[in-house]
């Protein structure tokens, strides 16, 4: 069967990537998240992958660490690039070509992000990690996922998350929440449901690009929405 989608970005949280543990990297669920990717790869779909940091660190309060905001950011940006090196390391050992960019220049390790060259790897059918955020303090991971999606040219984001789509309430919490299976931009603003932050959110909606929500930890799930199955939670226009 045909993939319903050609090009996609893969949105992942560093916190995803601990497992049970409360700090750092699984390498159980690195792996898991590797061959997922492979199974995508296999069937034709061109994988940027954008990776949070917040399992190495996350910015925290100025008044509490001493650390300002901007020089924190850097420091979160170095903690994603980490987190691409080792989903690197995963990708390849499971068979996939893959390509580390940074937005940071660190030759050693990773190319420069250059967006040509980029879309260029896709089309090649190499895994194109994406780190260092944007390379700009005040912006997050899920904004550096949405501005890449959008230059790349992406048909859609998959947010890859622990819960099964977007709720009325966050159903760990509250057990009476409802899940939504297609809701639109204008809607999860008017609900104030955090779907992302709201300059990520913004430029999805101003670009008309879809956001699908899903739970990343149920095998073959990643299959299924790239396959256009109804898994998860659409935003759309």
């Amino acid at each position: 069967m045909l993939p319903k989608y050609k090009r996609i970005l893969l949105k992942l949280s560093g916190e995803s990537l601990m497992g049970d543990k409360s700090f750092g990297l699984d390498p159980a669920v690195i792996e898991k998240y590797a061959r997922d990717i492979k199974e995508i790869v296999d069937l034709g779909v061109q994988v940027a992958v954008v990776i949070g940091g917040g399992n190495i660190y996350r910015g925290m309060n100025e008044g509490e660490t001493g650390i300002e905001r901007a020089h924190g950011d850097y420091m979160g940006m170095l903690a994603t690039v980490i987190n691409g090196m080792a989903m690197q390391a995963m990708l390849e050992k499971v068979g996939v070509y893959t390509r580390l960019q940074s937005a940071i220049k660190m030759e050693q390790v990773a190319e420069p992000y250059i967006r040509r060259r980029a879309i260029r790897h896709v089309e090649k059918g190499r895994v194109v990690i994406f780190g260092a955020g944007t390379g700009n303090p005040y912006f997050t991971t899920d904004t550096a996922g949405s501005l890449r999606a959008i230059e790349m040219q992406a048909d859609v984001i998959l947010k890859g998350t622990r819960v099964d789509g977007i709720y009325t309430a966050d159903p760990e919490k509250d057990p009476t929440a409802t899940k939504f299976n297609t809701i639109t931009f204008q809607e999860c603003i008017s609900k104030n449901l955090r779907v992302m932050d709201m300059t990520a959110f913004t430029l999805c909606m101003e670009n008309s690009l879809p956001i699908i929500v899903f739970d990343m930890n149920k095998p073959g799930n990643l299959r299924r929405v790239v396959s256009g199955e109804k898994v998860g939670t659409l935003v759309r226009g």
